[in-house]
């Protein structure tokens, strides 16, 4: 079994935290941006798309797409669970997971890809379109901030995918966008502190 992954991408990362909450150590083979070996044709053979994270199993068998790795994995190793424990668990998570994505993660790649130097020639870049959904991300900050009143995680009592989707969104946003939690966001501060405190926040 292998994980193809991308030096400091945000998917990749998701499943390498997934990964050690789990505490499965498993060979990694890492790519990065400027060499690009996950466009050459090599790897293409194995994702079409040229997307990472890739799971190869020992038999061959190939699963993309970050959160299909952590069901995966979920399954095979299901403590601790990362997606619910009941019925109603699982559909709060799954509801939460998906509002991480869209409200937060989404917009956080857009803001990067279209307004940051970094894609500058890499891909067309609109930056209009960037900084709205800049504008998108600090609401949904602010937006959260209220949701995480009285709440220790998101959506459930249990640290969950949805928490290492938000957290991974506001790593990219603190880190390539310059954009932090704001010091008047207090449920949102405390909930940041206690995500990046685990040890899974270094994965």
């Amino acid at each position: 079994m292998k994980l193809y992954s991308l030096k400091n991408g945000v998917n990749p990362r998701r499943v390498r935290i997934f990964l050690a909450e789990k505490r499965v150590s498993l060979p990694i083979e890492e790519f990065d941006m400027e060499t690009a070996g996950h466009k050459a044709p090599a790897f293409l053979a194995k994702n079409p798309l040229g997307t990472l994270p890739v799971l190869e199993l020992d038999d061959g068998t190939l699963i993309a797409e970050s959160v299909a790795i952590c069901r995966y994995f979920e399954d095979t190793i299901p403590e601790p669970p990362l997606f619910g424990r009941s019925t109603l668990e699982r559909a709060q998570v799954e509801m939460w997971n998906r509002r991480m994505e869209l409200e937060l993660l989404l917009p956080t790649i857009d803001v990067f890809v279209h307004t940051h130097s970094f894609w500058l020639g890499k891909r067309p870049q609109v930056a209009p379109w960037g900084e709205q959904r800049r504008q998108q991300l600090v609401a949904r900050m602010r937006w959260l901030d209220g949701e995480l009143k009285g709440r220790e995680f998101i959506g459930i009592d249990r640290y969950n995918i949805a928490d290492i989707t938000a957290q991974v969104a506001l790593l990219t946003a603190r880190g390539a966008l310059k954009l932090p939690i704001p010091e008047d966001h207090p449920n949102l501060t405390r909930w940041w502190n206690a995500v990046s405190s685990r040890p899974s926040a270094r994965a």
